[in-house]
């Protein structure tokens, strides 16, 4: 379970309370066994508290990260090998394919009846970088103080695994270059022979319905698709609440490229 650390801290987190295991219904299911469950099933670490510096006034959100018990287990078994065999410093290179997904809970969301939620995919040259050629870190922070500033607060979902709705940070690279010839975000990807949009929003459904269970809540998002992904799973008490942020000069093609797919974007809003 804990590749890099002595395994006797599982158990001290297991009684702490910091380590859960939900399957996909969201419901907690017994994380004491080693072993994979015959259901799909992801592991949770926190809360773990985290300031965050994305907003003016000061903010500690409660972190807790997921991973899918499937690969965790892959990963433990391949660093077993590794430890007999004197390879410890190659233990990194196990883990960086691994997904591990993360919610902020942010203010007390327990108190709201309809609280507020933003499922963000990671975008690391708009999160990190602040690339403008997306809107990504602007809809991230403004995603943050949104929900900060809401009286009871709500949720943010963060999504590793999503880059480049789905393709990956390599194949991203290439799709700028292909958009820089000319092409829209979506044709790029088709050149390339990839899906318009290949997400998986299972694992992000599975950690509202551990928080949420079929309670209603806000969504910010302008994609349609996400909506319909989520219904699929169930979570169809949800109200979309517009989240437009950091429209300019260089992402105003790239926005009314999802435009034409269907997101909720008018030319108002691309003024």
């Amino acid at each position: 379970m804990f590749t890099y650390i002595d395994p006797s801290v599982r158990s001290r987190l297991l009684e702490q309370g910091k380590l859960t295991r939900i399957n996909a219904a969201g419901e907690v299911i017994d994380a004491t066994s080693a072993d994979i469950p015959a259901e799909p099933a992801l592991e949770v670490l926190g809360p773990i508290p985290l300031p965050i510096a994305l907003t003016d006034e000061p903010l500690t959100a409660q972190w807790y990260a997921f991973v899918r018990r499937t690969e965790l287990a892959r990963v433990d078994g391949l660093a077993a090998e590794l430890r007999q065999q004197g390879g410890q410093h190659l233990f990194a290179s196990l883990t960086s394919s691994m997904a591990v997904n993360s919610l902020l809970v942010i203010g007390d969301p327990d108190r709201s009846n309809e609280p507020l939620v933003r499922v963000h995919s990671n975008c690391l040259t708009g999160d990190v970088f602040g690339s403008r050629r997306c809107d990504c870190g602007p809809q991230l922070a403004s995603a943050v103080r949104q929900i900060q500033q809401d009286p009871a607060g709500g949720y943010l979902v963060y999504m590793a695994g999503h880059e480049g709705r789905g393709i990956g940070l390599w194949a991203k690279a290439a799709t700028y270059l292909l958009q820089d010839a000319g092409e829209n975000t979506y044709q790029a990807n088709r050149s390339l022979g990839l899906p318009d949009d290949s997400r998986d929003f299972g694992d992000a459904a599975s950690i509202l319905k551990w928080r949420l269970g079929d309670s209603p809540f806000r969504l910010l998002t302008n994609n349609p698709k996400k909506l319909e992904d989520l219904a699929a799973h169930g979570l169809v008490n949800v109200r979309r609440v517009k989240h437009l942020a950091g429209v300019d000069e260089w992402n105003r093609r790239y926005l009314r490229a999802k435009q034409g797919w269907g997101h909720a974007i008018s030319e108002e809003d691309l003024g």
